[in-house]
């Protein structure tokens, strides 16, 4: 454990809830991805599946913590994990408002071209994507690197004029 926390630069045992979550996140995921396309051959193919999908997707994790570990500036590694946490939650979130939203405005794939109704979806849930994942970032206190990432993304839509 003493060789965990100092890879991940854990000074506080609260911090420790990051690395956690992370694997638990990848865990649910790959037993997710199993079922959806093993569930048909049986629980032990299945659960071979969880396993072999959870490796796989811990050693991809890793990989890309390595490399953004050179792009972001962060304080501590442990930090990325949140990071990560960060983009994980505003991304289902914005599909969860983007959908009543779309549904309120009255607008459904009936009564729109299906290729319309997809582009607004996607236009609306960028929308809440941007205000949710400056509002998550916030709650998992890392405000300053998501308000620097989100001024970076309105430059690159053209909206330089708002950010500075």
């Amino acid at each position: 454990m003493k060789r965990f926390k100092e890879n991940w630069e854990i000074q506080h045992n609260w911090q420790l809830i990051f690395p956690l979550i992370g694997l638990l996140g990848l865990g649910y995921s790959s037993y997710k991805l199993a079922t959806a396309f093993f569930a048909e051959f049986g629980t032990i193919v299945t659960v071979f599946a969880t396993v072999v999908l959870f490796y796989g997707l811990l050693v991809l994790t890793l990989k890309l913590f390595k490399i953004l570990e050179k792009r972001w500036i962060l304080d501590y590694k442990w930090e990325m994990i949140r990071v990560f946490l960060v983009f994980a939650v505003t991304g289902s979130s914005s599909l969860f408002i983007g959908r009543p939203i779309i549904q309120l405005l009255g607008i459904t794939k009936e009564n729109l071209n299906p290729i319309l109704y997809w582009i607004l979806f996607i236009i609306i849930g960028l929308i809440f994507y941007q205000i949710l994942l400056v509002t998550f970032g916030w709650l998992f206190g890392q405000f300053k690197f998501f308000w620097e990432f989100e001024k970076k993304m309105l430059r690159r839509f053209g909206l330089k004029r708002f950010v500075d």
